[in-house]
């Protein structure tokens, strides 16, 4: 149990590329966000679902945007708000294959870091990574820029810890944890992997 932390699960998409709502779709018998909930759960004291308004299909804690439309960082902006923990741990909803013991492992290396941020072939993961709620400022700073900054606008404000390939290998050398479904063929390999 990482005791200090409130699981976020980012469930707010509007699934464009998908062409559907992604939290339904089934995988082995578990929608995503099913899966997302039971990955979670034996792990944090906490779990809350960022959406950008209230919905009847999700049975956990809802967590809403405060700019609705403004993206994941307003999300995890409400998400820190409202975290009864001191840090908060970011999870897609649409990331089947991400192993327990990866966000064991990315949880032991906060130290005395705002964010630990997978970072593989050279891509970061901010959906899939630890923030403190002292991030807060930072975070809100960037969110109230002209445009629509994302996260990846946000990283560079914060004293980030950035996990390298090397730091997770041992644990899923293939690094299929952070495949994310964003297309009907994503979703259509994962069902072949997982079966409806």
């Amino acid at each position: 149990m990482i005791a200090d932390c409130t699981a976020l699960i980012f469930a707010g998409g509007d699934s464009r590329r998908m062409g559907r709502d992604k939290i339904s779709l089934c995988l082995g018998g578990q929608s995503l966000i099913q899966r997302a909930l039971n990955l979670t759960r034996p792990l944090f004291p906490s779990v809350r679902v960022s959406v950008q308004f209230p919905r009847t299909d999700i049975d956990a804690p809802q967590v809403c945007d405060e700019i609705p439309g403004a993206g994941p960082l307003a999300g995890l902006c409400a998400g820190l708000q409202q975290a009864p923990t001191p840090w908060v741990f970011a999870l897609a909803v649409d990331m089947p294959w991400l192993l327990p013991e990866i966000i064991e492992r990315l949880a032991s290396m906060r130290a005395s870091h705002q964010a630990v941020v997978p970072v593989i072939h050279g891509q970061a993961y901010p959906l899939t990574a630890f923030y403190a709620v002292t991030a807060l400022p930072a975070l809100r700073g960037v969110l109230a820029r002209p445009g629509k900054p994302g996260l990846f606008a946000a990283l560079p404000e914060l004293d980030v810890c950035r996990a390298s390939e090397h730091a997770l290998a041992g644990i899923d050398p293939t690094f299929r944890s952070f495949s994310d479904l964003d297309t009907p063929d994503d979703a259509a390999k994962a069902l072949q992997h997982f079966g409806p």
